[in-house]
């Protein structure tokens, strides 16, 4: 691991200004290690969704980042479509996109947890909720690459548990860690930290959340007879070694035939997980040998 470096998301300015940052980090990260950034020609993405297409090139339409889309106070730009794909090819000759989620799983099957596991997800539990999904040893995308939107499905009836999109009661709406934050008026870090050091009101919260994630995962189970579920995300990282056991519980509470033998594991990519992600679509296939043996990412950034 050579360099390393991050930004916050652009707010303002044009619609360009989200992959325009991407292409300044990408030069800043080679100057910090010695390399030319002429040399870059080739770039793996894992981006958050969700894409929509315009002449033909993947645009970003997140609510999160386009103040045109959701009007949110805190976006003070007009923004309806991010054209993604278009800046970057004018910059690199080979682009290569994913939805953030569906590459960390691409990285996952090629170096981490579920390398022999052709039915499998990657799940994010962060400050939003993602999944990749595999079935029969194939990477599901859809018609626009937005396959594994499933922290968009209705779970509840619950007015106070407004996600990002404009939800009510989605799953993100209910556990993601910025949407528990804001409707129970704590942060998020400090919820989990005081349910596990056994305060019950916290706790119930806590637990709650826990089952409508075993409720997804459950419904993602006998939908589409997943075998292993790789959780990552910082409230999993954090927390997932005590709530484990509460959302395998949901999972396997009901229709056994579908969920017996479903299993649960921790990333084997940690936090590097989307980044090893990116680079996982476009490595040269033989440079994946090596890198199962000797780890890279988990090198020092110098």
């Amino acid at each position: 691991m050579l360099a390393s470096v991050s930004a916050p998301t652009p707010k303002s300015g044009t619609n360009r200004a989200v992959p325009e940052q991407g292409i300044a980090l990408i030069e800043r990260a080679c100057a910090e290690a010695g390399i030319d950034a002429n040399r870059i020609t080739t770039l793996g993405v894992a981006s958050c969704g969700p894409f929509v297409r315009s002449e033909g090139m993947l645009c970003l339409s997140t609510p999160n980042i386009c103040g045109g889309r959701s009007g949110a106070s805190d976006l003070p730009n007009d923004w309806m479509l991010i054209p993604l794909e278009k800046v970057l090819c004018e910059r690199f000759a080979t682009v290569v996109i994913e939805n953030d989620c569906i590459a960390a799983l691409a990285g996952e099957r090629m170096f981490g947890a579920v390398q022999d596991e052709p039915n499998c997800a990657y799940v994010t539990w962060s400050t939003g909720v993602g999944f990749g999904l595999c079935v029969d040893g194939r990477l599901l995308r859809g018609k626009q690459g937005n396959a594994g939107h499933a922290g968009h499905m209705l779970m509840a009836e619950r007015e106070d548990a407004v996600c990002g999109c404009g939800n009510r009661g989605d799953l993100e709406g209910l556990i993601s860690g910025r949407n528990i934050a804001n409707r129970l008026q704590v942060p998020a870090s400090e919820l989990f930290e005081s349910a596990r050091a056994g305060n019950s009101e916290a706790r119930s919260a806590v637990l709650e959340a826990a089952g409508y994630l075993g409720r997804a995962l459950y419904n993602l189970a006998v939908t589409l007879d997943m075998k292993t579920f790789v959780i990552g995300g910082s409230v999993w990282q954090h927390h997932g070694d005590w709530l484990q056991p509460h959302v395998e519980a949901e999972i396997q509470s009901r229709m056994p035939a579908l969920t017996e033998g479903v299993a649960i594991v921790d990333t084997g990519l940690g936090n590097r997980v989307a980044d090893v992600g990116a680079f996982s679509l476009v490595m040269p296939e033989d440079w994946a040998s090596a890198w199962r043996i000797c780890r890279p990412w988990e090198a020092s950034t110098r």
